[in-house]
């Protein structure tokens, strides 16, 4: 089964790896850092191989952003970012895991300091959740 893990953030300056731009990662020694850099890559080595990794992307900046919206005159386009929320999209994992179970392990291992994690099955053609 196929899920999303969207990482949520709000880092000032926008920049990846987004922990060391929030408030909460700031604060952080460079060997914390350095130390949590260790464990993601492990994390990264270790769903590539067993073949849950599908793909993953860091975003830009949400100032960016181009926001397209419908509207009965046509399509209107703006700036983003969309909302005026702190947090914004800093990326996205696709893995495919055996059990929802597993996938809600591999989410709770992508938290860092000053995001948050989302967790999401993937839609298929006809609606149905993964």
């Amino acid at each position: 089964m196929k899920y999303v893990i969207l990482i949520h953030s709000n880092p000032d300056p926008w920049g990846h790896p987004a922990e060391r731009y929030t408030p909460e990662g700031r604060v952080l020694p460079p060997e914390q850092h350095e130390e949590m850099s260790r464990e993601f890559d492990a994390l990264l080595a270790e769903i590539t191989a067993s073949g849950e990794f599908v793909a993953a992307e860091a975003l830009g900046d949400p100032a960016a952003a181009t926001l397209y919206a419908w509207t009965p005159q046509g399509h209107l386009a703006t700036d983003g970012p969309y909302a005026e929320a702190k947090e914004h999209l800093a990326g996205l994992f696709l893995v495919d895991c055996a059990t929802r179970e597993r996938a809600e392990e591999l989410a709770a291992r992508f938290t860092g300091p000053g995001s948050v994690v989302e967790l999401r099955p993937v839609m298929w053609p006809g609606g149905e959740d993964a």
